[in-house]
């Protein structure tokens, strides 16, 4: 600590066939090298073209680079092997002790030359010598990438004092550099919300007011025979649905998820999940879904008791197993592609037997008390009798077709999420660091409004038009966002990604299957909730005889 080094040599390597190969293909294919100081990441300083004297940090070094040499056309690859640390740190002046702060590299490409014989680390280069103050700034005679050729690899350290105090060495890594387009995002989702708000505002003040007062002062049940919309289908709109199970289970998965995303979020909002606790986040996400599972089995064991359902047990199952296994079962697919692949990034099996202890002993067990307890509590009551005999359905106008009404709920909650999206794409894809949790945080209560009054505003719209069956639409009509998501990730692997494997490009789309699967089951539920209320309220406040 603190005692510059100059020019010390690691090792030098003769270069076969094979070895050339490899190191061309990862030079092409642009891999970095990624090292770690005291919990930092290397990172490579390089100056920002728009403002004089500002960096912005690249995560590692390149293993090398393409290039030609001048007056030649062919292109030639070129390694990294000298490499010029800077660490800095900071003194606390009363305790007399320093502490790391940065740690910064400056790669070159050097053809090494030596005298004599190759004596490992006493050998004495003649491209640079701490004796005679040579030393290494810039990659002038670079060296080649060739079977046969040896290369030798060197370094420098450098220690500097800095100001930055040991509190706040990660801000530097997390300098946002562009939130007026975070702004730009959240003014542009807020105008969505108000659009809606105002929207389900009048349906609820004016529409809904006046037919309710009219509908309460009719004397005669002649009368309201001759009623159209929403009143009319008051006998069915509580009937349960076709496939009410699955319904149950999507329900309580959503409940899962969003009582994950919630707690989640808060942590980080208020800082405890920063990214120089390495994997805090996925960390936390995960023993949190784990133990979500209470409100899972609880909320979709109410909903099922609900519809008349007595297999508790069936349900609490379906709801424990179908999210996670399907997730579990494409990321074991991906993993055994990566493992194929003889990567280092692949789970590690000791891994996958923990997250499968997690599930099967702590995550499962939770889901069938929560359904126990669910189940125990007495049912909800509807605020309108049901009748025997299901009411025809007239037909409905075509903007009315299921179908396009769906796809139609799903364009507002995304238009509301979708620049963050990009920046969380950038993040996850371009080793980025995303620590605006701030920013996503009230993304996430507009994705939260959004998706709740585009599902009542279609809702009211479907019943008004005497359509009763809107269990499954109110969920599908904002979890529809979900399609669009998976359309937007698609469109920013062609256009942002510069991805040529198969296998990256599987990882990819599998990936972000999982994503948009998760954002379904999360949307869905708020949109079913929203409306779930919003009928209840509705039919609650009319007199029927």
């Amino acid at each position: 600590m603190r005692e510059p080094q100059m020019c010390q040599i690691v090792c030098k390597i003769s270069v076969g066939d094979k070895e050339a190969k490899v190191l061309k293909e990862k030079i092409e294919d642009e891999y970095r090298v990624n090292m770690i100081l005291d919990n930092l990441p290397l990172v490579v300083p390089i100056q920002r073209v728009d403002q004089e004297g500002a960096y912005f940090y690249q995560h590692g070094f390149h293993v090398g680079a393409k290039g030609q040499y001048s007056g030649s056309k062919e292109e030639k690859y070129f390694i990294h092997n000298h490499l010029s640390f800077t660490v800095k740190y900071h003194r606390d002046e009363l305790r007399d002790v320093s502490r790391i702060v940065a740690f910064e590299v400056k790669p070159y490409s050097v053809k090494h030359e030596y005298e004599g014989q190759w004596k490992d680390k006493k050998t004495r280069l003649t491209t640079c010598d701490p004796h005679a103050k040579r030393i290494i700034t810039s990659s002038d005679s670079p060296q080649e990438v060739e079977a046969g050729k040896d290369i030798v690899f060197t370094y420098d350290v450098d220690f500097k004092e800095s100001d930055i105090k040991w509190a706040s060495r990660w801000d530097s890594y997390l300098l946002m550099t562009d939130d007026q387009i975070h702004w730009f995002s959240i003014v542009n989702s807020l105008m969505i919300v108000l659009f809606l708000s105002g929207m389900v505002a009048m349906i609820m003040l004016r529409t809904l007011y006046r037919d309710i007062s009219k509908y309460n002062q009719l004397e005669t049940q002649e009368e309201a025979q001759e009623e159209t919309g929403w009143k009319l289908v008051h006998g069915d709109v509580f009937r349960p649905p076709g496939n009410s199970d699955w319904l149950c289970v999507y329900v309580g998965t959503g409940v899962q998820f969003f009582g994950m995303m919630l707690v989640t979020m808060v942590f980080a909002v208020l800082g405890f999940l920063s990214p120089s606790n390495r994997g805090g986040l996925m960390t936390a996400m995960l023993l949190l879904w784990v133990f979500m599972g209470l409100l899972a089995g609880y909320s979709s064991s109410r909903l099922y008791k609900l519809f008349k359902g007595s297999e508790w047990k069936n349900i609490a199952l379906r709801t424990a197993f179908t999210f996670p296994g399907s997730v579990f079962a494409i990321f074991f697919f991906l993993n055994i592609l990566i493992w194929g692949q003889k990567s280092s990034g692949a789970v590690p099996f000791t891994t996958m037997f923990a997250l499968v202890l997690l599930w099967f002993g702590i995550s499962v067990p939770l889901v069938f008390v929560g359904s126990f307890l669910g189940f125990k509590k007495p049912s909800i009551e509807d605020p309108v009798k049901t009748n025997k005999i299901p009411r025809q359905v007239p037909e409905q106008a075509w903007y009315m077709n299921p179908i396009f009404s769906i796809l139609i709920g799903g364009i507002l909650p995304f238009g509301a999420v979708f620049i963050e999206l990009f920046f969380i794409l950038t993040s996850i894809w371009l080793h980025q660091f995303y620590y605006i949790f701030g920013f996503l945080f009230l993304v996430f209560l507009i994705l939260i409004v959004t998706c709740a009054e585009i599902s009542i505003v279609l809702c009211y719209f479907q019943l008004c038009s005497e359509d009763y069956l809107w269990w499954w639409r109110s969920y599908l009509t904002s979890g529809s966002s979900a399609l669009y998501l998976f359309l937007y990730a698609t469109f920013y692997f062609f256009t942002k990604l510069e991805i040529t494997k198969f296998v990256s490009a599987v990882l990819y789309f599998g990936y972000m299957l999982i994503a948009s699967y998760s954002f379904f089951a999360l949307t869905g539920t708020i949109g079913f909730y929203a409306c779930f209320m919003f009928t209840r309220l509705i039919y609650s406040s009319v007199k029927i005889e």
